[in-house]
């Protein structure tokens, strides 16, 4: 039988993941849109929190990658379900990235979902790109998405197609597909690859739920996608790879006795983020 006190923490641990769900519902629908950095391992996820970012995401390319393991082949359900335990007390809302779903049935995506959600993770992102450049049915992607509702209803469902990302389809396309999802019961949609400023505009009059674009260095800014009306913009793997890209130029200029970066967080700064 449970003690009062696991009863008290119990009731605490379910208003923190209420909290955090809508927290970051209300962050879509805020003045400004939500910048949401992707981080790949706790340290990263924490030094952005630190850095007071209102929430965090998570990049399945930066998880697999950590793992020695190949992105968006559904292959890193461990190890992102081992992260998302890790940023569950983080002080802001996680959304973390499931890829497609890491499971073959609706009801068994939805079992994640649910298993994310109880561990206070506020947010999904749930794919349609599939490995060798197609689309899942989008059938089959709407009776995920519904049943992920059913299960974890106060979970932020953002449903993510691939259009542009894959080359697999155009507007037309795009807007059927966001639309179908949005009836499904999704909370936000996300198109990766679209950075033409007319196609975002449609893409934001076309549906009614907050829209996610990815930030694309040299054709982006948080300011023309706001103006445009979208609502969430995301880094995607962009922070993983200037991340490696530090790293090289850092032993690099060790190596040759080069100019070593200024800023550098020192060792106390560090593990102050554990």
């Amino acid at each position: 039988m449970s003690t009062h006190g696991e009863t008290f923490r119990a009731l605490h641990e379910s208003e923190f993941r209420a909290l955090h769900q809508s927290d970051f519902r209300a962050l879509h629908y805020a003045k400004q849109p939500l910048v949401l950095p992707n981080a790949w391992d706790y340290a990263s996820a924490a030094v952005l929190a630190a850095a007071g970012f209102a929430a965090i995401g998570t990049t399945s390319l930066g998880v697999a990658a950590a793992a020695g393991k190949p992105d968006a082949t559904g292959d890193t359900a461990e190890e992102t379900l081992a992260l998302a335990r890790r940023l569950a007390g983080l002080p802001c809302p996680v959304s973390v990235d499931i890829e497609g779903g890491f499971a073959d049935t609706p009801e068994g995506v939805a079992e994640i979902a649910a298993e994310l959600a109880a561990l206070g993770v506020a947010g999904v992102n749930i794919e349609d790109g599939r490995p060798g450049g197609t689309l899942a049915d989008l059938g089959e992607r709407c009776e995920t998405i519904a049943a992920v509702k059913a299960k974890a209803p106060g979970l932020f469902v953002n449903a993510r197609t691939d259009t542009y990302w894959l080359g697999a389809g155009d507007l037309a396309t795009t807007v059927g597909r966001l639309r179908a999802l949005a009836e499904a019961g999704a909370d936000g949609v996300f198109v990766p690859g679209v950075a033409d400023g007319d196609d975002v505009r449609a893409l934001v009059d076309a549906v009614d739920l907050p829209l996610n674009v990815l930030f694309l260095p040299g054709r982006h800014t948080v300011a023309g996608l706001a103006a445009l009306g979208v609502r969430r913009i995301s880094t995607g793997s962009l922070l993983l790879r200037a991340a490696l890209h530090a790293v090289a130029e850092t032993a690099r200029a060790v190596a040759s006795g080069g100019q070593i970066p200024a800023g550098l967080p020192s060792y106390e700064d560090v593990q102050a983020l554990i």
